[in-house]
């Protein structure tokens, strides 16, 4: 218990630190993402806030730059018989919904940055599971609901282990075994593997 306690002050101290320090090196990124943002839809705003599911089930709203149109929560119904993935979650490769400036983000996961606030905000950490939507919450079995206990992460195993290419069911068991085997070892090691994804990975979408 106190070696797992050490590590949670560790993982917090580190998020806190990590964090600012992003916010601070990737503020020229963020100035300038937020500008083609507005060049592309002046009327649109620059951050998409979503309710997310964190930690033991609390509710918090998670911050992105916006890469679809203003009203894409309203379409969504309209969409979800095209699918990609199984399970829970809601995919489709060829979204309509996704801006011109909107598909570089999200091929680059640039769209993810302002989550940094979240993480200095302790509302998520740099490395744990996908945060869900209280709709895919609403349909977790016992099972499932364990994802939910442990803060949720702007990258993890199923960030770095495949994205939109694995399915619910993969993306429960890379993370129910990343919770039970967590350290600080393994975070460092997700943390490094996704600076090298960032820029090029074929399963974002």
């Amino acid at each position: 218990m106190e070696r797992h306690n050490l590590y949670l002050f560790v993982k917090r101290l580190s998020d806190i630190v990590l964090s600012s320090l992003g916010l601070v090196l990737l503020s020229p990124v963020f100035l300038l993402v937020s500008l083609l943002i507005k060049l592309d839809d002046p009327k649109g705003k620059v951050i998409f806030s979503q309710t997310r599911v964190g930690e033991n089930g609390k509710e918090f709203v998670m911050f992105k730059f916006r890469s679809m149109v203003p009203d894409a929560e309203h379409l969504l119904e309209k969409l979800l018989d095209r699918n990609d993935t199984d399970g829970l979650m809601f995919k489709i490769r060829e979204d309509p919904r996704i801006t011109r400036i909107g598909r570089f983000i999200r091929k680059t996961s640039v769209d993810e940055l302002p989550q940094l606030f979240n993480v200095l905000k302790g509302d998520m950490s740099l490395v744990g599971p996908r945060p869900p939507i209280p709709r895919e919450v609403s349909a977790y079995s016992a099972y499932e609901w364990q994802r939910l206990l442990v803060r949720p992460g702007c990258t993890g195993p199923w960030q770095v282990g495949g994205r939109s290419s694995l399915g619910f069911d993969q993306m429960v068991e890379l993370d129910l075994y990343y919770i039970h085997h967590r350290n600080f070892s393994t975070d460092m090691k997700l943390i490094a593997k996704t600076i090298f994804l960032l820029f090029g990975s074929k399963n974002a979408y």
